[in-house]
């Protein structure tokens, strides 16, 4: 055949021919003489040639199933169906006791023992429905009115945090479930639980109740932002609870990254000069998680930028202290150690908002090197280790050198 090797006139899914594929030569006829048929020279052909040869040697039937084996199957079947019917039937039970009456006259045991029957069904309920079918059947069920109606306030502290911390297992990651307890106004209650309920353990579970209605549900940022949910956030991490003021910052840093639109609103609000305000208290690893909240806000945002340059805000000074404060810290020096690098927050602030920041790593100390999308800065050569970290939408690597 002429022209075998050009692309010539033939088509693009033309094929060679058996006897060209299996020569040494590579010079026979498209014929061959090996009893193969052409190859296609359309895709009609080539559909032909698909049929026909998936014809010639067909998959051989299935073997019967063996008794044995058809048997195991049904049980296993069973035991499967089984086991979701326990579940729920395990769900009724425990509604059945929450939806009882409180008994009004009766003594403080059995005010004990009935209190401690309903926190019981409470965490029952929380470990089923880790499972998102059968939080779909609680729902169905009409338990997730029962825990807003009556058990998300509560008079005892154990029964308001048991039921915040249903609201959240059930609401994770599930529309359907998140647009139910939103329409019960469960947002609502959950955020005066945060700012106002006396019981740490229900503050913190109330945080995460809502945690879990507002990241990746636009429905339920709306009624956060209608709420004031920013501000309730603000005050919760001024309180004196370690972890809900960690918690606390951590979303605030979450509904930033996710929601930039949300920026001018928090600026607005002096949101800049109270998380300012929070760096200035006595040094907490907390505070790391601020300056992670403060880098998100001004990131690719000038106006906060600007606010964090004002004068009488005395951030600059702030950061730069800050530095040489942890560099003196034992702690600060363990993390290093470790690759945990608890200073990031303070240097990219550094790095964003004021120039000539590397002056604040004196020659021969500990110090972080960072790159994004370009060179290392650093001050010396010695890299002890490095590793990826995603700061906002700008992937950041870290380093550190002593």
């Amino acid at each position: 055949m002429a022209n075998q090797g050009s692309g010539g006139s033939r088509l693009p899914l033309a094929l060679p021919s058996a006897s060209q594929d299996c020569s040494s030569g590579g010079s026979g006829s498209s014929e061959g003489g090996s009893g193969h048929p052409p190859p296609p020279r359309n895709l009609q052909g080539l559909l032909q040639m698909a049929i026909t040869a998936g014809s010639e040697e067909p998959d051989p039937p299935p073997e019967p199933m063996s008794e044995e084996r058809r048997q195991w199957l049904q049980e296993a079947m069973s035991a499967a169906f089984r086991g979701q019917r326990e579940e729920v039937e395990q769900m009724k039970n425990c509604l059945r006791v929450l939806s009882q009456p409180t008994p009004s006259s009766a003594g403080e045991v059995e005010l004990a023992a009935d209190q401690q029957e309903r926190e019981g069904a409470l965490e029952l309920l929380a470990d089923l429905c880790e499972n998102m079918d059968n939080a779909a059947d609680f729902c169905q069920l009409s338990g997730m009115h029962l825990l807003v109606g009556r058990y998300l306030e509560a008079g005892p502290a154990g029964l308001r945090w048991r039921a915040a911390q249903l609201i959240g297992t059930c609401s994770q990651n599930v529309a359907a479930i998140q647009e139910q307890v939103l329409g019960l106004g469960a947002l609502r209650k959950l955020l005066r639980l945060l700012d106002r309920d006396p019981c740490d353990a229900v503050r913190v579970k109330a945080l995460f109740a809502i945690s879990c209605l507002v990241r990746e549900q636009e429905a339920g940022l709306l009624q956060f932002l209608r709420l004031d949910g920013f501000s309730v956030l603000m005050r919760a991490m001024q309180q004196q609870v370690q972890k809900l003021k960690v918690k606390s910052a951590f979303l605030l840093q979450n509904l930033l990254v996710g929601h930039p639109e949300h920026k001018g609103t928090l600026c607005a609000m002096g949101m800049v000069q109270q998380l300012v305000a929070l760096v200035r208290t006595e040094h907490s690893p907390f505070h790391e998680h601020v300056l992670g909240a403060l880098c998100s806000l001004v990131t690719d945002f000038p106006q906060g930028v600007r606010e964090c340059r004002e004068p009488e805000l005395g951030l600059e000074e702030l950061l730069r202290h800050r530095c040489q404060l942890l560099q003196q810290h034992e702690e600060y020096q363990q993390s290093l150690t470790q690759k945990t690098y608890h200073p990031l927050g303070t240097y990219l602030l550094l790095r964003s908002c004021f120039s000539e920041h590397c002056q604040a790593f004196p020659e021969g100390s500990w110090v972080l090197g960072v790159r994004s999308r370009g060179d290392w800065e650093r001050h010396s050569t010695h890299p002890l280790g490095a590793c990826p970290l995603t700061l906002s939408h700008e992937p950041v690597e870290i380093c550190a050198w002593e």
